[in-house]
């Protein structure tokens, strides 16, 4: 479990505003789940998606998408792992390979997380943002993600990383507007 509250240069939660955002978040709460839905709620509700939004400036690591308030879901997975890392609570990086239109090619990755709860154990989360015709909701041990695997190129990626994958540090931090970050998104094979 070390490598999913290790601070690192993306998840950055030992910044200080991080620790203060999860502190005040925390506030008045002692069970992992609930502080995980309120950290949860911050994100999803809070900080916007860079595309949906059209926000500028590109945010990659989680203090920069607290300062900003803003970032495609790769980003704002990266600060709900901060937060809930300041809060001592697991949390990984998970993915999902998804097209990008309605069917077919092409396609990118989905970034979301997965929190480490007592009761329940791994638990996936997705906190990029709802709009008409994406519900995502924290409601252990009910999965509720904001995309369902429909194409057959699509898929979940099992994994849990402790950390970024680098195709994904790639596209949050070569381009310089989201526009460019949306015509360059970052997939697998």
């Amino acid at each position: 479990m070390h490598q999913y509250l290790e601070h690192s240069d993306y998840i950055d939660w030992q910044h200080p505003a991080v620790v203060e955002k999860a502190a005040e978040l925390a506030a008045g709460l002692t069970s992992d789940e609930d502080i995980a839905g309120k950290c949860f709620l911050f994100v999803r509700d809070e900080i916007k998606h860079s595309w949906d939004y059209r926000l500028n400036p590109v945010t990659c690591k989680a203090s920069e998408v607290l300062l900003h308030h803003t970032g495609y879901c790769y980003a704002k997975s990266h600060l709900l792992a901060a937060l809930l890392r300041a809060n001592a609570i697991p949390a990984g990086l998970c993915y999902q390979r998804l097209t990008i239109e309605t069917q077919g090619p092409p396609y990118c990755l989905h970034g979301l997380n997965a929190v480490y709860l007592a009761q329940h154990g791994w638990y996936r989360i997705d906190a990029r943002g709802n709009k008409p015709g994406v519900s995502a909701a924290f409601c252990p041990p009910i999965e509720r993600l904001a995309f369902a695997i429909i194409d057959a190129g699509e898929r979940d990626l099992p994994e849990i990383w402790a950390e970024p994958l680098p195709e994904v540090i790639a596209a949050l931090t070569r381009y310089d507007t989201v526009e460019q970050v949306y015509n360059n998104l970052p997939d697998i094979g």
